[in-house]
């Protein structure tokens, strides 16, 4: 053959293997030790999906206020529970109490696990944070697979839970058993925080987080959240920033009892009018939002951010199709405008305005010791650099903990953009799976360089 026409050969296979998900090589081959780990994991991959396949046929669903599927949520909790406790941690199942319904029924709340592994002053103790419950899903909502039997198809492992949340926090524990495995000593100690009510608001969570501030949290120099997702298909992310958001009602009254539209019409003034009219000023065509003041407060972009942006490996049609975005209000400057809006159409109408859900924005120093070593291990397994990216969606316990336990925070995503978190069509590719195993346990042996 040519070797011109070889060389060409070999860089399209190697462009179509990035295309088909991002499998790039290591920058170097692994050696001793992290070779020993990275062999493991490839071996025992399926063993790996085959924990995955029992956890997501577990229906651990904390939206639907149904005690059958708060049973499953407890049964999930135990799994987790057992499988920490088989690896030699202390696990406590932290009792949090009822769930109070607006109908007069009460569901009990499952527990938070606090579990650790490892109490070596000498080394640096990472905490992780994760959750096993799912959002509702049902196959006729859409689906192609039963979404609690998980089900491979060319790679992709489909199934409700897959890459929200139960793929990644298996994937700290399979980097864990590992080393176990292996009968090796765990480079740093380990803390996990793994809860059941995420979807649902994380009840008691942040309430916990507060008690054990001088218990628990005491020894934690670091917190890793993997529960978001890459920008590409493609290529690795260190997630830096989220955007916070804001979730108003709106309420237009006319009268307690309905109106004849015949006889009364034109007479009153519609609600669904004023709420049209509402509604339609609080945005322009573009989605630029209208609310005086609404950005005057937004930090610039720096210079050094624009510069990492750039090199984001980011496909706005495959962003287009696979994201959620979602805008962030202010409670006040909302609520002025509309009443502004309100008051200049003179309408008889009772209007009421309340902001149901306020979540805080939440950034990190990308130069904290815990990003750089998240890069390095990220290039070690992958062997290209992340893209340092902010998130559209609000994980609130990034924020919790920033200003309760005031130690360094870092989001380190393992799935892909099209991961189709929420959706009919929720997967975790089993490269992602097994790479990020791989990923956690190279990220212990860097964080133990730091102490």
């Amino acid at each position: 053959m040519d070797p011109i026409v070889g060389r060409m050969a070999s860089s399209l296979l190697a462009f179509l293997l990035l295309l088909d998900g991002g499998m790039f090589s290591p920058s170097s081959p692994p050696t001793g030790l992290l070779e020993k780990v990275f062999q493991y994991i490839d071996l025992h991959q399926d063993e790996f999906v085959q924990t995955l396949k029992e956890w997501v046929a577990v229906e651990s669903d904390s939206v639907q206020p149904v005690l059958r599927l708060r049973r499953e949520l407890l049964r999930m909790m135990g799994l987790a529970a057992d499988r920490l406790r088989n690896l030699g941690a202390h696990v406590d199942l932290v009792d949090t109490g009822f769930q109070q319904l607006p109908d007069g029924q009460s569901l009990p709340i499952p527990p938070i696990i606090l579990a650790e592994l490892g109490n070596d002053p000498k080394k640096p103790t990472v905490c992780f944070y994760g959750h096993l419950d799912v959002q509702p899903a049902r196959q006729e909502d859409g689906w192609v697979t039963d979404p609690h039997t998980l089900t491979e198809v060319d790679g992709k492992l489909y199934g409700r839970g897959t890459t929200d949340n139960k793929g990644p926090v298996l994937a700290w524990i399979n980097a864990v058993s590992t080393f176990r495995a292996l009968d090796e000593d765990l480079p740093v100690n380990i803390k996990f925080v793994i809860e059941g009510m995420e979807e649902a608001g994380s009840l008691a969570l942040e309430e916990l987080v507060q008690k054990e501030k001088a218990g628990f949290f005491s020894s934690v120099d670091y917190i890793v959240i993997s529960d978001n997702l890459w920008i590409s298909r493609r290529t690795p992310a260190l997630t830096c920033g989220t955007r916070g958001n804001s979730y108003f009602m709106v309420e237009v009254k006319c009268r307690d009892q309905d109106f004849h539209s015949g006889t009364f019409g034109g007479i009153l003034n519609e609600p669904m009018a004023d709420l049209v009219a509402l509604l339609g000023s609080l945005v322009d065509s573009s989605g630029r939002i209208l609310i005086p003041g609404i950005y005057d407060h937004l930090a610039p972009v720096t210079e050094e951010e624009k510069r990492t942006y750039e090199a984001i490996d980011l496909d706005l049609e495959e962003y287009r199709n696979s994201s959620q975005v979602k805008k962030f209000l202010f409670d006040t400057k909302v609520k002025q405008h509309l009443d502004y809006i309100f008051s200049k159409r003179n309408s008889s109408n009772q209007m009421t305005v309340s902001m149901t859900l306020g979540l805080h924005p939440w950034v990190a120093n990308i130069r904290d010791n815990q990003y750089l070593a998240a890069k390095r291990a990220i290039k070690t397994v992958f062997g290209t650099e992340p893209d340092m990216i902010r998130d559209g969606s609000t994980i609130p316990i990034a924020k919790i903990f920033q200003g309760t336990i005031r130690k360094s925070v870092m989001m380190l995503p393992l799935g892909a953009v099209d991961d189709g978190e929420h959706s009919q069509k929720e997967k975790i590719n089993r490269w992602n799976y097994i790479e990020g195993s791989k990923l956690f346990a190279a990220f212990f042996l860097e964080m133990a360089k730091l102490h």
